[in-house]
């Protein structure tokens, strides 16, 4: 199984379409905010992720979510351990082969000062895919 995209998002909904088949409203993508206070706060986006199941995969799978201070935004590091770790999520999920599916995160993400955070995704033991997000000062 292998993650086709990963994004922080206002809202995303789901609904049929002629076929059988499905379409993903995905609204509000981003990558940043302004911040509705200042710091230090607590904020919570959604990160919304697409997961795609080759035909020949058994359809069974964990998805990991590491929130971290530094990330490579090309996706090619793998968090440290002694790397400051801002949330965690996993979660088991099954998916019919040769479909798509999705998991939905809502991160509870301190934040002490302004600045980016980044999602480390991955499935099973996979490569990580990395998401920023960055607080900004309140406009």
């Amino acid at each position: 199984m292998h993650i086709v995209s990963a994004l922080f998002v206002e809202n995303f909904e789901m609904r049929q379409a002629p076929g059988p088949s499905t379409r993903i409203d995905i609204t509000g993508a981003m990558f940043s905010m302004a911040a509705p206070s200042r710091a230090p706060l607590t904020i919570t986006p959604h990160l919304v992720a697409l997961i795609y199941c080759p035909p020949a995969d058994s359809g069974q799978g964990v998805f990991e979510v590491v929130f971290r201070r530094t990330g490579d935004p090309l996706g090619t590091d793998v968090p440290a351990v002694d790397d400051e770790h801002v949330a965690r999520n996993v979660s088991p999920f099954t998916v019919e082969p040769g479909k798509f599916t999705y998991r939905l995160v809502r991160g509870e993400l301190e934040f002490p000062d302004y600045g980016p955070v980044f999602a480390h995704c991955r499935i099973d033991r996979g490569p990580w895919l990395v998401v920023p997000f960055t607080l900004l000062p309140p406009a």
